[in-house]
């Protein structure tokens, strides 16, 4: 048996809750995983995980031994990136989620120079708007807008990003431009809400210009909790939407979206990158934190 690989399939079993995910992200066969989990508990003369046909737990013992396999793993991914005779680059799988129009806008669009920096790293890469459980979905880390809802998780701001009103031009002609976010408010307009994923509900909006503050509601008639999805009804003329203006510029600029309220202004939208609390950082994640805040400085709005 390899220590080092029994640890690893441990780990990876722990943090996944399940054999069957553990042994797709090592790209083992599941009686392979289990083996050297049964290998290990043999050796050590106690049991790690409890076992039912519908969950795997760990015991007491094994969060102890989870806590000390960590540390040596990342020793070791430590000594082996560290040694100026050694392949330095950071290698491994890393699995991350982040918001669907900032990948196909921004992160995909990038990685190109990410994989020429870290040839070593095989990128898993979700891309969706929802809460995702970094335990129970085997994700290293999650980038998300918003104040992040889950306390428990590390975070690191990767930038504050500039907001926006628009409209088609189409539901411009139908319903006539507004001049002052109010009457966003009356039997004219129609905003398209957004639901945000730690809440279910629609955000409404504080906009200021000098001395006068306004919190907008707005009359709906769909709300949709994807930003793709959002963006497409603001295109089709569906309503008024808020929109980082990374998602908006080039729309603009093709006559697509018309900007709204010119003076006014609102809060920037904070982006962060999320990881559960652990005793180690990987090299393969720290190369991705760097790289995504590197990436994403020239959209801070400060």
């Amino acid at each position: 048996m390899d220590r080092f690989d029994a640890m690893q399939a441990f780990v990876r079993v722990v943090e996944s809750g399940s054999f069957t995910r553990a042994a797709q992200d090592l790209d083992l066969g599941r009686a392979t995983v289990t083996q050297l989990v049964q290998q290990l508990e043999s050796r050590l003369r106690v049991r790690l995980l409890d076992r039912t046909t519908r969950r795997v737990t760990v015991t007491v013992d094994g969060a102890a031994f989870y806590e000390r396999a960590l540390r040596l793993l990342a020793d070791l991914d430590d000594a082996e990136t560290s040694l100026p005779g050694a392949a330095t680059t950071p290698r491994g799988r890393l699995r991350v989620d982040v918001p669907s129009p900032l990948a196909r806008l921004v992160v995909v669009p990038a990685l190109p120079g990410f994989q020429e920096r870290y040839p070593d790293i095989e990128l898993v890469l979700g891309a969706s708007d929802r809460v995702v459980d970094l335990m129970g979905a085997n994700v290293d880390c999650v980038v998300r807008g918003g104040e992040l809802a889950d306390a428990s998780l590390v975070a690191r701001r990767l930038a504050r990003l500039a907001l926006g009103v628009y409209a088609a031009p189409s539901y411009l002609q139908r319903h006539g431009t507004p001049l002052h976010p109010r009457e966003l408010e009356g039997d004219v307009h129609r905003i398209v809400g957004f639901l945000w994923a730690s809440t279910g509900k629609p955000l409404d909006y504080a906009m200021r210009r000098g001395g006068e503050s306004v919190q907008v509601h707005g009359r709906q008639r769909l709300a949709v909790d994807d930003g793709n999805a959002y963006l497409a009804a603001a295109l089709a003329g569906l309503g008024v939407a808020w929109l980082p203006c990374y998602m908006a510029d080039a729309h603009v600029g093709r006559g697509e979206l018309v900007p709204l309220f010119a003076g006014w202004t609102m809060a920037p939208m904070p982006l962060s990158l999320a990881w559960r609390p652990r005793p180690y950082v990987s090299a393969r994640l720290r190369a991705f934190i760097d790289w995504m805040v590197e990436l994403m400085a020239p959209y801070d709005a400060g």
